[in-house]
């Protein structure tokens, strides 16, 4: 029998290019359905953005939280980004106050007195999901056993609620990627006091809390979120290739673009959109585990202290708790060029 020059060239392979022939059907990639928890925010928007221009990410859900604006501006922004983006999914609105009852003043300085950098919002017509934000998660992970990844960005008191109530839910989760904290790799500490990490300082009895939970978690903490910079050049490249993300990107940076150089910085730190990444293309970080601990009181508040595996200490506060998954390391470009081909996707 003669074999044609194409079937000898793939026995001469190995048959490993049987994937370059015509008519050979390739799998998608994977959807991965996420809820995102968030405190809109200019870097929150630039998570959004992030997960909403990835192709194989389903956002099935978003919720609000305090952070970067009280309650009401967050849920608003949240509402305005859904809306002009086209992310036809539920909007639920959180709880404003901590675990403890505390509400923090807004950063203004830093995200602007509408937390999206003072850009000129328009009318909002979507309306929100009737259900708290908690409820909201609960009944989005039930009805999605092991689906569902949570990404939460803001105070992540919506995420304790909905462990307080539904403690099952630990079960049901895929995994939880946290953006917050601070462990002291590449020196990080904190960015709101010399101790604490904004998201985790704004309620630590509810970071702490998730962080004793059994379910899978991993926090992206300032250790590798200011590994990450995005500059001028960075961000007038998406205004003239991106579209009107891209435009929307350039805007709304201005007030904290400012504010980094006010630090003496080139550019942005990449906080929330570091956190988005992470579950796109976690292979563009390191990572660490073992037990961690949130200091609920005192001149320590909020600060996040990672007990690693490693290590063996005597009987502590660590003991009998989960292994928690930190990042240590980022490929910041690998970053910056997910970020750039996501926001290109939708131009």
């Amino acid at each position: 029998m003669r074999l044609s020059r194409r079937s000898l060239l793939a026995q001469s392979a190995g048959f490993a290019s049987l994937s370059l022939l015509p008519n050979m059907a390739r799998a998608a990639p994977a959807q991965r359905k996420v809820i995102f928890d968030t405190d809109p925010g200019i870097d929150d928007a630039m998570a959004l953005l992030l997960l909403h221009g990835t192709p194989n990410i389903e956002l099935v859900g978003i919720t609000t939280a305090a952070g970067n604006g009280l309650i009401d501006t967050t849920t608003h922004n949240a509402l305005y980004l859904a809306e002009r983006f086209r992310i036809d999914v539920p909007v639920s609105k959180g709880q404003g106050a901590s675990l403890d009852g505390v509400t923090s003043s807004p950063p203004v300085t830093i995200h602007g007195r509408n937390a999206l950098g003072d850009i000129p919002l328009s009318a909002v017509h979507k309306k929100l999901d009737p259900r708290p934000a908690h409820d909201l998660i609960i009944d989005l992970v039930r009805a999605n056993p092991h689906e569902i990844t949570l990404v939460a960005t803001g105070h992540m008191t919506n995420l304790a609620l909905a462990l307080r109530k539904a403690p099952d839910i630990a079960s049901l989760v895929k995994d939880v990627v946290l953006m917050g904290g601070a462990f002291g790799h590449h020196d990080a500490r904190g960015n709101v006091t010399p101790a604490a990490e904004a998201n985790f300082h704004g309620d630590p009895r509810a970071a702490d809390e998730i962080c004793a939970a059994r379910w899978p978690v991993t926090i992206v903490g300032l250790d590798v979120t200011t590994q990450t910079l995005m500059t001028d050049a960075y961000f007038e490249n998406l205004r003239q290739h991106g579209g009107q993300s891209g435009r929307f990107l350039w805007d709304i940076t201005r007030v904290y673009m400012t504010f980094h150089r006010g630090l003496g910085l080139d550019g942005i730190y990449v906080n929330d959109a570091s956190a988005a990444a992470y579950v796109i293309a976690p292979e563009l970080f390191k990572t660490q585990k073992g037990a961690v601990r949130v200091s609920t009181e005192g001149v320590t508040l909020g600060e996040s202290v990672q007990k690693a595996d490693s290590r063996v200490y005597p009987p502590g506060d660590w003991d009998n708790r989960p292994s928690v998954q930190i990042c240590t390391e980022v490929d910041a470009e690998g970053v910056r060029s997910l970020f750039r081909k996501a926001v290109f996707q939708m131009a």
